[in-house]
């Protein structure tokens, strides 16, 4: 134990843990700014309430993060583990639909309430699904057996079908497509060829396709409002800045306004009733507002370095285990990055997804930051083994 700790401390990626701890602490900066005149003018709360609330999700997230930046990644290659992860993340999403625990929330049927905690299981899923895919194809490489397609891989694919369903029944496409490109990483990461790869890909889209069928026959429950509104607000939001496209259309102005260096920290005048709830998927226009291309330049360059960092360390992996939880957390970060930036600037629709690491939300920040205490974990190991060649 004593040596593990040893080899802890000296392989510790510090790179990594500053620019993720740069940009939680940013992103609380940036959350008491753009909540101060919402939380007062529309909840009716304290000016800091937003603010105090993300100190305490951060107090769980920083030790989640060393927690699993402390747990072997191998670990997660124990099929008692996964079977409970699995089973406890299908229960929680079973809760939001099947069990009518389901409340909206932002415009989104995702989140429950457990004992007082809102939690969003569609967040959970984003992880479990990674780690979970990972641990089945590492399991494949041990056995030699990682070009086939045999029984083993159905369990994961049903489940991926499963979840992705779930979340789509969420009215929650930016994080379905999170989830997707995430397990498609993990299995173009574990080193099958080519064809295996393709008959994969085949297999799980015929079930997504299966899936999608099924859903048109809910059309009607599946299409709400305020699904059509993002849609139409999406194609053209100043056609609709009275109702659907109000969001979108004030994100804009926040963006087009701030210039290089914005107006300065505060001085936002889309928060000051333009935007709403500035200070979650839309606080990127808020920073962009005050202060300008230079602070849309720190998160996007913070964000594009963990990224970055992530795909390094995939590539100086000789574990497969470890080469595809590195690929796996690094699309999944990139890709929620683009849904949630690509949403505000209009390349997409708004979908509601945070700005890892920056907007608020205890779900998201505790869960992203155990996937880069993951992600140090193996970071560590990486070093470690190429130390010892």
């Amino acid at each position: 134990m004593r040596n593990y700790v040893k080899q802890f401390v000296r392989n510790f990626d510090f790179p990594l843990f500053f620019t993720y701890l740069i940009l939680c602490l940013f992103g609380l900066v940036m959350i008491y700014s753009s909540s101060l005149v919402w939380a007062v003018g529309y909840y009716d709360f304290e000016p800091d309430h937003f603010f105090r609330k993300q100190i305490i999700n951060l107090a769980i997230a920083f030790p989640a993060f060393f927690v699993a930046a402390f747990f072997p990644y191998k670990n997660y290659k124990r099929k008692k583990l996964m079977i409970v992860s699995v089973i406890g993340m299908l229960l929680l999403l079973g809760l939001v639909h099947v069990f009518g625990y389901g409340r909206e929330q932002l415009g989104a049927q995702s989140w429950i309430n457990l004992a007082g905690i809102n939690l969003q299981p569609s967040e959970l899923a984003k992880i479990i699904i990674l780690v979970y895919f990972a641990s089945v194809f590492a399991k494949k490489d041990e056995r030699g057996t990682i070009d086939s397609i045999n029984q083993s891989i159905m369990p994961p694919i049903g489940i991926l079908v499963i979840v992705i369903g779930s979340v789509m029944l969420e009215t929650d496409m930016g994080t379905s497509l999170i989830i997707i490109v995430g397990a498609f990483s993990v299995i173009a990461a574990s080193g099958i060829n080519k064809n295996t790869f393709l008959k994969l890909s085949g297999i799980i889209s015929v079930g997504l396709l299966l899936v999608s069928l099924l859903l048109y026959f809910k059309w009607d429950n599946i299409m709400t409002d305020s699904r059509k509104g993002r849609i139409l607000s999406y194609l053209n939001p100043f056609d609709y800045i009275q109702g659907s496209g109000f969001q979108i259309a004030n994100g804009y102005i926040a963006i087009g306004s701030g210039g290089v260096k914005g107006h300065g920290l505060g001085n936002s005048i889309q928060k000051m009733g333009y935007l709403p709830e500035p200070h979650t998927d839309v606080i990127m226009a808020i920073i962009s507002e005050e202060l300008g291309i230079l602070g849309v330049a720190v998160v996007i360059g913070g964000l594009g370095f963990i990224v970055l960092r992530a795909l390094i360390i995939a590539l100086k992996a000789k574990d497969p285990h470890a080469r595809m939880l590195a690929a796996g957390i690094g699309s999944m970060i990139g890709v929620q990055t683009f849904v949630n930036l690509g949403g505000l600037t209009g390349i997409i629709p708004l979908t509601g997804v945070p700005l890892p690491f920056i907007s608020y939300g205890g779900t998201s920040v505790i869960l992203m930051s155990i996937a880069v205490g993951i992600l140090m974990n193996v970071s560590m190991f990486v070093k470690y083994e190429n130390k010892k060649k």
